[in-house]
C-alpha cells in the first residue's frame, strides 16, 4: 500500500505539472496586467484526485488537507492559476511528509492511543473474570499491529503465522519475538474458540504485557 501511494502522489505530481504547462495568459482591457488561467475542468480533475489521495494518507482532520481545502478558495483577485499555485505548495509538502515517513509517526501515535484505550478495556475485562474475552480483544490488537507492520514494509497481508513469519525473515523483529508472538496467537485462537482448559488469567495477563511491550518498540 506504501509504493502505491507514492506512486499516486509521483502521478498526481505529474499530472498537475501538465495543468500547469497548459495554462493560457489573458491581458486587461483596461490596466495591460497579464494574468494567468488553467482549464478549469482539469484543475478541477485534479483537485479531486489530490483530495482523495490527501484523504487516505494524511486524515480528515490533518493540516495538509485543511490547508488544501483553505488553497482552493479564490480571494480577492486570484485566478485559478493562482489557486493552483498555492494547492501545488500543500500538495508537495504532503508527498515530502509522506514520502520522508513522517505521515506515519502520526499514525503510529494515532493508533497507540486506540491501542492503548482497547488495552486497557482488556485489563477491565480480565479483572471482571472474562479472561477470555480479554485474550480476544489482546489478540484483535496484535494481529492489527502485525498488519501494520506487513503494510510499511509492502509485505502481503494473511494468517497471523504467515505475516509473522515474513515480518521476522524481513528482519522486523528476531525469532524471539516470533515465536512469543505465535504463543500470544495460541491463546488468543484458544480463547476464541472456547477452550478455556489451555490457557488461564495469568496467561491472559502475561499476554496483555508482552502486547503492550511489543506496540511499544513498533509504534515509535
Amino acid at each position: 500500500m506504501t509504493k502505491l501511494f507514492v506512486k499516486r502522489f509521483s502521478e498526481l505530481a505529474e499530472q498537475l505539472e501538465a495543468v500547469d504547462a497548459a495554462k493560457r495568459s489573458s491581458a486587461s482591457p483596461v490596466t495591460g496586467a497579464v494574468s494567468f488561467y488553467v482549464d478549469q475542468n482539469a484543475l478541477l480533475n485534479w483537485k479531486v484526485k489530490a483530495k482523495t489521495l490527501l484523504i487516505n494518507t494524511c486524515g480528515e482532520s490533518s493540516h495538509h488537507l485543511t490547508s488544501f481545502i483553505a488553497a482552493e478558495r479564490a480571494t480577492g483577485f486570484s485566478t485559478n492559476y493562482d489557486i493552483l499555485k498555492q494547492l501545488r505548495a500543500v500538495f508537495l509538502a504532503a508527498k515530502e511528509d509522506f514520502e520522508g515517513g513522517y505521515l506515519n509517526s502520526i499514525r503510529n501515535l494515532v493508533q497507540a492511543e486506540v491501542f492503548t484505550s482497547e488495552l486497557e478495556q482488556a485489563e477491565q475485562l480480565l479483572s471482571s473474570g472474562y479472561a477470555s474475552a480479554a485474550a480476544v480483544i489482546a489478540g484483535v490488537v496484535l494481529e492489527t499491529t502485525v498488519r501494520n507492520l506487513c503494510s510499511d514494509r509492502d509485505i502481503v497481508h494473511g494468517k497471523l503465522d504467515k505475516m509473522n513469519a515474513d515480518l521476522a525473515k524481513a528482519g522486523a523483529y528476531n525469532s524471539i519475538q516470533q515465536k512469543r508472538i505465535t504463543a500470544l496467537a495460541g491463546i488468543r485462537n484458544a480463547a476464541a474458540h472456547g477452550n478455556k482448559d489451555e490457557f488461564n488469567p495469568a496467561d491472559v495477563r502475561g499476554m496483555i504485557d508482552d502486547v503492550e511491550r511489543f506496540l511499544a518498540t513498533t509504534l515509535q
